[in-house]
């Protein structure tokens, strides 16, 4: 299939998820992306994962995770003939992306008035923690960090377990997310070129629209509601036969559908629950009257049943679970492959969540060795096989 990035080179820079991930997805679309790694050891993600064998080959998971598709090559970027390298190489490129501390990239002679006086049209994407500017900025920033300052923790969890970390690094993937937006919409530009500045903690803190305009605007103080829906109710998950039931009968009429299918058509004629406000006001009450009926049966049928009547409810599935059902494993989201060199086994990872003219894109090559790509890039940048020996004689790539 004919991918929207097709054409497109951009240098990944990056390590360990935001920038990776952001550079994953530009992949999938097709772009081709050689990712930069230091001399010796690379992505610091090659160490890191659930299996220490992999970690010790530099194959480890989380590289895995976001590194398919790519092209690995390796440089010095402190020694003058690496960093000459790397110049050539931005001459080819369409996109830089880095997401080292602000003010490192210009320390080294690289930064963006540098590069873009070598590649004038060039698309360069800093991601950082707290963004280019401001009293954070030489904050280190981790997903942790973010969760925490971006006030998600805080509204994560219930009354007794928040501040709660998410259970994945949702800064990280936020600000890879927001960073691939942006690189795709400044592709589109005309005249074509631009620094782009991604600070994970506003991409997090955008993404958080409906809490932070409730206060904004309402002057609502966010709080941690655990499993429930503050906006309405019946909202949340509620106790079934063998777990979890979230169930959002957001609607009068949907609230209606769900009190008579479970034979309680009592409590619509019951004051406390006339209106969505009174439900609000008593969702404890109804929650403890509603899961005395579900707690008869499966939640899994239960969702079934809901669903087919207009209520939208679904089982609360572990993450195996949902990636068995025909949903996910049907629809070409995981790409599998095979004795991956490096590896040593087959493996199986996540692409994106959309689809192209019926198609999910996917890259066809699994994630990279480290410096794996060296001599074809560096050949048809016109270095000569002597010249590349040279070069990593004297340790600059």
């Amino acid at each position: 299939m004919s991918k929207p990035l097709d054409g497109v080179r951009v240098l990944d820079l990056t390590n360990v998820l935001a920038g990776p991930f952001c550079c994953h997805q530009l992949a999938h679309l097709g772009a081709e992306v050689i990712k930069v790694e230091a001399t010796g050891r690379g992505d610091l993600a090659r160490q890191l994962g659930a299996d220490a064998e992999l970690n010790a080959k530099g194959m480890g998971v989380s590289f895995l995770a976001q590194n398919a598709g790519k092209k690995s090559v390796t440089i010095n970027l402190k020694h003058p003939r690496g960093k000459a390298l790397f110049l050539k190489l931005v001459e080819t490129a369409d996109v830089v992306v880095e997401n080292f501390r602000p003010g490192v990239m210009d320390r080294l002679g690289l930064g963006y008035e540098t590069l873009k006086d070598v590649a004038p049209r060039l698309v360069y994407c800093a991601i950082s923690g707290f963004g280019q500017e401001g009293p954070w900025v030489h904050r280190p920033a981790y997903d942790q960090i973010i969760q925490g300052a971006s006030g998600v923790m805080s509204i994560t969890g219930d009354a007794e377990s928040a501040p709660l970390r998410v259970g994945y690094p949702i800064a990280d993937t936020v600000g890879g997310m927001t960073a691939a937006f942006g690189i795709a919409a400044a592709l589109n530009d005309d005249p074509r070129g631009g620094f782009l500045d991604v600070s994970m903690l506003e991409s997090v803190l955008a993404t958080m629209g409906w809490v932070v305009s409730n206060h904004l605007i309402a002057g609502v103080e966010p709080a941690p509601h655990g499993n429930e829906n503050p906006t309405s109710a019946p909202s949340g998950a509620f106790r079934a036969g063998g777990g979890l039931i979230n169930i959002a009968a957001n609607k009068d009429e949907q609230w209606r559908l769900l009190a008579r299918h479970l034979d309680r058509e009592d409590l619509l004629e019951r004051p406390e629950f006339a209106t969505r406000e009174d439900r609000k006001r008593n969702r404890l009450q109804l929650r403890t009257e509603l899961e005395d009926v579900l707690m008869t049966r499966p939640a899994r049928d239960w969702a079934k049943e809901l669903n087919r009547l207009g209520v939208p409810a679904g089982a609360v599935l572990s993450v195996p679970e949902v990636l068995a059902t025909p949903q996910v494993a049907d629809r070409g989201f995981l790409a599998r492959y095979e004795d991956v060199p490096g590896v040593g086994r087959d493996i199986a990872v996540v692409t994106t969540g959309l689809k192209i003219d019926g198609e999910a894109p996917c890259v066809e090559d699994p994630p990279p060795r480290l410096g794996q790509h060296a001599d074809e890039i560096w050949s048809e940048l016109g270095c000569t096989a002597d010249e590349i020996a040279a070069l990593r004689e004297e340790r600059a790539i």
